[in-house]
């Protein structure tokens, strides 16, 4: 009994350290691409959704999370540092071309979000999960 735990702790000591980097690596991801995000985008969704506009904050949701999707596929792909940054990267370019393609499908975009229509961001959010799923299944080989 003592020698499992002793072994628990021995493998806890060993890998929480690398799960504590490949974590900040992968947060820091997602940050940095929702905040390339929020500034390529023709508005503020975090700022419409704090005035109660839900087409914003659906909007800011499908974005966030269809950025999260791929970043954390590179987590399951990948098990070097430098193999989730570079991939982290290339999925989140692949994510925000998802956006503008979404953002392509909608005409006035910007009026309709601006304005609460949460089918057009259902649509966008829709379309960027759509992208990030594929994108994360793609990576995962």
């Amino acid at each position: 009994m003592e020698s499992t735990f002793g072994a628990i702790v021995a493998a806890l000591g060993g890998g929480l350290p690398i799960l504590l980097g490949h974590l900040a690596l992968a947060l820091a991801l997602l940050a940095g691409g929702v905040a390339i995000y929020t500034r390529l985008t023709p508005y503020d969704e975090l700022a419409l959704a704090r005035d109660g506009n839900a087409a914003g904050g659906l909007a800011f949701t499908g974005a966030v999370v269809s950025l999260a999707i791929p970043v954390a596929a590179t987590l399951v792909t990948s098990t070097a540092a430098v193999d989730i940054v570079i991939w982290g990267v290339v999925a989140l370019a692949l994510q925000l071309a998802a956006f503008f393609v979404a953002a392509k499908l909608m005409r006035n975009l910007e009026d309709q979000i601006g304005k609460g229509n949460v089918a057009a961001a259902t649509v966008v959010a829709g379309v960027q999960l759509g992208a990030a799923l594929v994108n994360a299944a793609a990576m995962a080989g």
